[in-house]
This record gives structure tokens, C-alpha cells and sequence, in this order.
């Protein structure tokens, strides 16, 4: 029997949409189906599977599995915990992929999947090709096996396997994510003094949204280092695989900034490495890698594109100003935030000043938050192509890596097709706020000419 997905659940990177709305039970198990039926294809047979702390997670997890297994995979099942935790499971493990069941950063009424195959996320194409599956019927056949895998405890020892120093009093907060059991096991193996927030698991995330990219999302987490007088703190995402960090007076340290601190360690060991950041990302930090030695590449935005990217081109360390930040340096090239905080407080160490000290030999900039503008219908994809049109014609200075990013003398701006919401997104950096200012009215008169305005 065929099954046809809600098209807006198949997105770029991975499959999300609201739980008994736009996303059911059917669509979990059609979706193990579909992938079964593809892994079979490629002539692969087992598939790791976990889940994170969402209400609805199990029962989605339990239609996935069942999917999967009536045609044909062999599925081992790890349980509740980190996105990272499940792909460490997929490359340490005896399968041929992995499936994380999440609503990753998203309301807790969201959930998805997020998909190894091989030794590659599935995205893109591959994702509408589950989907093409899926209405064709033509499912592969079996009756594979299943069986469960603790691999918690193998997972945090491995995060401080090669540790290399690094003493500090730290705040921390899970947000009620899927990470809080494992940070609570991380803690006890890191030495310093550390204070947690939220690791209890509560899909309905009582305390604040887990999403460490907006700042009133780290407001307790601030409020704890100032309290205790620590030296930094760290966040994560509601499934553990974006970070954020504030310095020790409680001010934000953005997924740039930090991929700026993690890269000198890497570039030490690896001189002229190449370094990848998405499009979002400050031209202080191409400037710093390239000061550093290191090859900067700036890329499209999207955590299964960075990690082709990686691949392509060997870079050891990647970054997104989302916060997924991907070590193939000492690990496996999967975005993985409490990793991430391991090698930040190696870097802090090793730099041999305070986070807040090195917050302040940063470049000086200002720069808007992500905006966001509802396209009203319009295909956002030929909303860019016209924009990019318009910008050539003027003679503008842009690369377009990843929608249109423009330099003039202010500074920069961004205006780019979001591959998760039918949105463009923009963001601009200037010197000062004069220069930002003027940055923006850019962008408004662009999208103007587009017949597109702020709402």
C-alpha cells in the first residue's frame, strides 16, 4: 500500500513537521518503509535507531522501527539521548546508518528524523527520493531483526577519551533536551566545578525554548554565572547537537566567534587547513582563520551540506552560526555540541586567558540578528534568482555561495532562501551602527524592488 507524505515535512536536511497535524504514526512507519526499501537498494541491512526526550518520540520511534523492519532491516535501538549519541551509534556500531527520531530546536508540539546512510546524511534529493518511494508502494520485503544497545556510557567516555586540559568553574544548561543525562554523566568526568540547569528530560520544555542562537534563551544560564562567579557557561540545543556560550560577565558567544576560538588549536596542529563556515558567518572570522594560516571556505548554510562540504575538501573543522559545530580533528565530522564543549574548554585552557578576556580581543562589529521575510506565496528560490539578477546588474560585489551575499564599504549583508521555513532570512555586519543602519535600508530597498516588505 502506497503512502504520501505532507510535502512540507520534507525538508532539505531532514523530515519535520507537527506532530498529528502535518506528521502521524503512518508517516513514521511508511518513512522506515521507504528507507528500508533504499538501504536495500544499496545493498545494506542494518540501521541504528534512537529518539529524544519529545512526548510523542517513542511512539514515533515504535512505527519507525516497525517500518523499517517489515522490510527487511535489522535494527538496533539505543534508546533516548542526543542526536550525537545516535550517530556516534552509526559509526561506531555494526550498521549501515543511523535514524534520530527529533524535533531538533523546534516548539515541543514538532518532531522529525534525521537520517545516516552509508557514510552520508540523507538530504536534499535523496529525502524527496523517500518520498517517491513511499507513493510508489513498492516496498522492499523482509523480517528483520531487533535488539537494544546502551551506548551512553561508551558515548560520554568517549567525549573525554583524549581530553587535554583545561580547569574551570562552568554553568550549563540542557534546557530540558535529550542531552541532560549525558551532560550530567560529562560533568562528573571533566575536572573544574560545575553547575547544572535543566538536564532532567521534558519534551514539553517547561523553563525556556532549547534554542541557544536566541538570547533570551540563555537568560538563566547567565544568571547562574553571575550568581556563582563562574567563568563561562554553556548551552545546548533540545537535541544536543548546537551550542551556545556566554563569557564569564554574560555576554554571548555566537557560533562564529566560537568556531574562531576552536580554530587556532586545530590550524596549530594542521597548519594551513581549511576551515569551513556558513554564509552567516562574520568576514572576521575568514579573516582570523586566514591570519591563523588556515584556508577559510565559506559555504552554503545547512548541516548535511557542511558535512559534504568537509568531506570534499578534508577540513578538520566546520561551523555554522547556528551553532552545529563539526570536528573531524580528533572525531568523527558530525556536528555534536557537547563535544564542542569539550574542545572549547581546551582552547580556553590553551590559550591561557579568560573566555572573557578573549571575548574582548575579538573584532569590533555590530551586526543585526537574523531577520526574516515571509515571501507571501512566492517561490522563494526565483525570489533570489531575481534578486541576484538585480544585484549583478548593478555591478555589486557578491558571492553567491548560498542566496546573496553582498560587501560594500559598510560592511556586508546577507539575504538567502531558508531551506526550512517559507522565509527569506537576512542578516548584516557592519563597523558601527551608522554603517548597519545603511546595510539594512539595503536590504529593504532590494526587497522592495522584489514587491517584498518587513511584516
Amino acid at each position: 500500500m502506497s503512502h504520501v507524505f505532507d510535502p512540507s515535512i520534507l525538508r532539505q536536511y531532514d523530515i519535520r513537521g507537527v506532530v498529528d497535524d502535518t506528521l502521524h504514526e503512518a508517516d513514521a512507519r511508511a518513512l522506515g518503509r521507504a528507507f528500508a526499501t533504499m538501504a536495500s537498494d544499496r545493498g545494506l541491512s542494518k540501521i541504528a535507531v534512537g529518539r529524544d526526550g519529545r512526548d510523542h518520540s517513542q511512539r514515533l520511534q515504535d512505527a519507525l522501527i516497525d517500518g523499517l523492519r517489515v522490510c527487511g532491516m535489522d535494527v538496533v535501538n539505543v534508546g533516548m539521548g542526543p542526536s550525537p549519541m545516535l550517530y556516534y551509534a552509526a559509526a561506531e556500531l555494526d550498521v549501515d546508518g543511523g535514524i534520530q527520531v527529533t524535533g531538533s530546536h523546534n516548539p515541543g508540539d514538532y518532531n522529525g528524523f534525521k537520517m545516516l546512510l552509508g557514510d552520508g546524511s540523507v538530504h536534499g534529493e535523496a529525502i524527496q527520493e523517500l518520498g517517491r518511494i513511499a507513493a510508489s508502494g513498492e516496498w522492499s520485503e523482509g523480517a528483520g531483526s531487533l535488539k537494544s544497545k546502551d551506548v551512553l556510557k561508551a558515548y560520554v567516555k568517549r567525549l573525554t577519551k583524549d581530553f587535554r586540559g583545561g580547569e574551570f568553574r562552568i554553568g550549563w544548561d540542557a534546557g530540558n533536551g535529550a542531552a541532560g543525562p549525558a551532560l550530567e554523566m560529562l560533568v562528573k568526568a571533566l575536572p573544574g566545578e560545575h553547575h547544572t540547569l535543566y538536564t532532567e528530560v521534558d519534551g514539553s520544555f517547561p523553563n525556556h525554548h532549547p534554542d541557544p542562537t536566541v538570547e533570551k534563551n540563555l537568560d538563566d544560564l547567565k544568571a547562574l554565572v553571575a550568581e556563582k562567579g563562574l567563568d563561562f557557561g554553556i548551552a545546548f540545543d533540545g537535541d544536543g547537537d548546537r551550542i551556545g556560550a556566554v563569557d564569564g560577565k554574560g555576554r554571548v558567544i555566537w557560533g562564529d566567534q566560537i568556531l574562531m576560538l576552536l580554530a587556532r588549536p586545530v590550524l596549530a596542529e594542521n597548519p594551513g587547513a581549511t576551515i569551513i563556515a556558513d554564509v552567516k558567518a562574520s568576514k572576521a572570522l575568514f579573516d582570523r582563520i586566514e591570519s591563523m594560516g588556515g584556508d577559510p571556505v565559506m559555504w552554503k548554510t545547512g548541516h548535511s551540506l557542511i558535512k559534504a562540504k568537509m568531506k570534499e575538501t578534508g577540513a578538520p573543522l566546520a561551523g555554522e552560526m547556528s551553532g552545529h559545530i563539526f570536528f573531524k580533528h580528533r572525531w568523527y565530522g558530525f556536528d555534536d555540541a557537547l563535544y564542542a564543549a569539550v574542545r572549547l574548554i581546551e582552547a580556553v585552557g590553551q590559550a591561557g586567558m579568560s573566555l572573557s578576556s578573549l571575548y574582548d580581543n575579538f573584532p569590533e562589529t555590530v551586526a543585526t540578528p537574523e531577520m526574516r521575510f515571509p515571501v507571501d506565496g512566492k517561490d522563494k528560490f526565483a525570489v533570489i534568482d531575481q534578486l541576484l539578477d538585480n544585484l549583478r546588474a548593478a555591478g555589486a560585489d557578491i558571492n553567491d555561495t548560498d542566496g546573496a551575499r553582498v560587501t560594500t564599504e559598510d560592511g556586508w549583508w546577507l539575504l538567502r532562501a531558508s531551506n526550512t521555513q517559507d522565509v527569506l532570512a537576512a542578516r548584516a555586519e557592519a563597523s558601527d551602527e551608522e554603517g548597519l543602519d545603511r546595510l539594512v535600508a539595503q536590504i529593504d530597498a532590494e526587497l522592495g524592488k522584489l514587491g517584498i516588505s518587513r511584516s
